[in-house]
């Protein structure tokens, strides 16, 4: 996505989107909920506080509804550079908190590529 000229600056730094939504129990694409993402968002959430990025450096930790990615997850977006993660531990937050939000790198072993997923070339047409 290209910031167009006349656009306003973004609101945030860092504007992080974890997934919570929750599937019935067995749901053949899964739930990002039902594999812990609410306790990452929450663990990501205190941990950016103590940082001082939320205040300080403009992040914000938010949960998402739906990403459309739920077989891969806990997944975690984050604009406005729409880097794509997969999280399942805390180590991993810390990791993401780091290397792309303090440092402005890329967590390559966590990244989701858009090939990834479920393939939305229909929804395109």
């Amino acid at each position: 996505m290209t910031s167009l000229p006349g656009d306003p600056k973004s609101f945030y730094r860092a504007h992080i989107f974890v997934c919570t939504n929750e599937r019935p129990e067995n749901h053949p694409r899964g739930s990002c909920a039902r594999k812990g993402s609410e306790k990452l968002r929450n663990y990501m959430k205190t941990r950016a506080k103590e940082l001082g990025l939320v205040l300080e450096d403009g992040v914000r930790v938010n949960n998402a509804g739906c990403l459309e990615r739920c077989e891969l997850g806990p997944t975690i977006v984050i604009y406005p550079d729409a880097v794509w993660y997969r999280a399942e531990t805390f180590a991993d937050i810390d990791e993401i908190l780091d290397v792309h939000v303090k440092q402005g790198g890329r967590v390559q072993r966590l990244m989701l590529k858009p090939e990834d997923g479920p393939d939305h070339s229909a929804k395109k047409k």
